[in-house]
């Protein structure tokens, strides 16, 4: 059990990084990671601003780069790391592209998909929340401090 909660702040970790990425853009500082057999396979944070366009969420986007590295639309045997919990929209995708295993840092109590759409994600995913939450949580805080 410690190897994983290791592994998964490795990745968390990975993730924080694109967040980062995205704040520097003037993003929403959220950001993913796709891993496959231990290794990340996509690097994606939001891109909503940058792109005019309310689908461009950092989970969206990981699971696109993600499909393209593998060459198909399931990604079953995969690990999405993503900072904040997923909303609805992104549930449903991770949950049509399969994904086994997603694993987020801060709740999001206003618009996360467990509120909304709590069986969204595939029947046999599972779920870890609160990896390196109030790193995650304060990354968040800070962009959204800067912008009032």
């Amino acid at each position: 059990m410690e190897n994983r909660q290791r592994q998964d702040e490795f990745f968390m970790q990975r993730a924080l990084d694109e967040a980062r990425l995205a704040m520097e853009a003037g993003e929403v500082p959220i950001g993913a990671v796709v891993v496959s057999q231990g290794r990340i396979i996509a690097r994606a944070h939001n891109l909503t601003e940058t792109l005019h366009d309310v689908t461009a969420h950092a989970e969206m986007q990981a699971i696109t780069a993600a499909s393209n590295e593998l060459g198909g639309k399931y990604l079953q045997d995969c690990t999405l790391y993503v900072t904040v919990e997923p909303c609805a929209m992104c549930a449903g995708a991770l949950g049509w592209a399969q994904l086994s295993r997603v694993v987020f840092g801060a709740y999001d109590e206003k618009r996360g998909y467990q509120r909304y759409a709590p069986q969204a994600l595939h029947p046999r995913a599972t779920v870890t929340g609160g990896v390196l939450e109030e790193a995650c949580k304060e990354l968040m805080l800070q962009f959204f401090q800067q912008r009032r």
